[in-house]
């Protein structure tokens, strides 16, 4: 500084704080950085007249039966899926654990398309027999993770019926429990605009209200499988403002594969999560998302893994290489809607954790400064390779023991690695 300058630095910086504050402000609220809790790997859809106590017990059963029955070797799931028998071998004791222990991690009763129209009374009596079954599994200890309903949309044929069921459904666990169980999860499904998500925040604030919770207790997954809810006449990302219409209310996006893919004029043969018009949705959704704190999902198969030998392993490899293309591409998340995809969905998960482990273990352990690597990673990356061991312990890919061995840090570390605010100091 010369004795010319109007401003000394104090001055400056003071003044540049002040003309940058709304900036910064909007930049916290508007991009909070990572959730810091549990992603589920999948979401289970089940018709809510189907839903009942012990369910996800009984899909572990029959998934393991699927296992025993199409593929009782480790050699015959390499050949399905085109891993390495050692691979499969490493990770299937800890699949069949999981289908024994928590094969469900995210169920939800479907109240729209998987459910269709069927009457208020119908509906009324699903629902509420539905919310019965998840307390029961609550009071049991053997809830799943994350469970919840999908009501119909805000589309105007639907909106009333939706509301009805959303209100019958909290009003029915409150009145068996009390309060909102915490893993509760709400999706709106069929969304077309801007406006449809303003009011489904609105609806929420004033359910608070009537039921005395908490304000902002209620959040909404946002299903994205409408054009209108990807590009807006004038060219802009219609999602991104989606998740600033909800108000902070939205807690995930979910690619809806067949509805969105049908809009786009895709005929029925070629409709899947990997078709070009599935990608670009998905880039979409994820430039959106990032550092918001919304979870991304992708969709699922209908290619249905049942039948005979060849039809359960033709559907398998389909679904395990599936499953691997959204892990690659950052999609954490997916649909899964029979018993038998629950083995691929592990069995492709917990392959891709540990394949990423050991390189992502020794990069970090030179990031944090215990030995000398060849690779200098930036807080970004390391950011990443931290989310990556995260993800596959809280699924159950990987073990803290191991973790803590080959990364020379403490999960608690990693876990703020992981979450911290992209641009954040160190």
């Amino acid at each position: 500084m010369t004795a010319e300058d109007p401003l000394s630095l104090d001055d400056l910086t003071t003044a540049l704080d002040a003309r940058l504050a709304d900036a910064d402000a909007r930049l916290a609220r508007e991009y909070p950085g990572a959730n810091t809790a549990r992603q589920p790997v999948h979401t289970v859809y089940v018709p809510a007249d189907r839903i009942r106590p012990g369910l996800a017990a009984d899909w572990g059963r029959d998934a393991l039966t699927a296992l025993d029955e199409f593929a009782p070797k480790a050699a015959d799931l390499a050949e399905v899926t085109g891993l390495s028998e050692s691979a499969v071998a490493e990770a299937l004791p800890r699949v069949r654990a999981k289908l024994t222990r928590e094969p469900i991690e995210d169920l939800r009763a479907d109240l729209e398309d998987g459910y269709g129209n069927r009457g208020d009374e119908a509906e009324d009596a699903d629902v509420a027999s539905a919310a019965g079954a998840f307390c029961a599994d609550l009071e049991a200890g053997t809830a799943t993770p994350y469970f919840g309903i999908r009501m119909k949309g805000m589309e105007a044929a639907g909106r009333h019926r939706g509301i009805r069921s959303l209100t019958l459904f909290l009003q029915t666990l409150l009145e068996r429990r009390g309060s909102l169980p915490d893993n509760l999860v709400l999706t709106l499904p069929k969304i077309t605009s801007v406006e449809q998500v303003e009011a489904m925040a609105w609806v929420c604030e004033r359910l608070e209200k009537r039921f005395d919770l908490p304000e902002g207790r209620l959040r909404f997954e946002l299903q994205i499988e409408t054009p209108q809810s990807i590009l807006l006449q004038d060219g802009t990302a219609a999602v991104a403002r989606m998740i600033g219409a909800s108000q902070g209310r939205a807690s995930a996006l979910h690619y809806g594969t067949y509805d969105y893919s049908a809009a786009c004029g895709i005929t029925a043969a070629y409709q899947s999560l990997a078709h070009p018009v599935a990608d670009h949705a998905k880039a979409v959704m994820q430039l959106a998302a990032a550092g918001t704190g919304v979870w991304l999902s992708d969709g699922g198969s209908n290619i249905l893994p049942v039948g005979g030998r060849a039809e359960v392993h033709d559907a398998w490899r389909l679904h395990s290489g599936l499953v691997r293309r959204s892990l690659e591409r950052g999609y954490y998340q997916g649909w899964d809607l029979h018993p038998n995809q629950l083995p691929m969905r592990f069995l492709a998960t917990y392959a891709f954790y540990r394949e990423a482990f050991a390189p992502a273990a020794a990069r970090l352990k030179a990031y944090f400064g215990a030995v000398a690597g060849g690779v200098m990673d930036e807080p970004a990356t390391a950011q990443a390779l931290a989310s990556a061991l995260v993800n596959g312990l809280r699924c159950g890919a990987l073990d803290e023991d191991e973790i803590e061995e080959h990364t020379g840090t403490d999960t608690a570390t990693l876990l703020a690695l992981a979450t911290r605010r992209v641009g954040q100091e160190q």
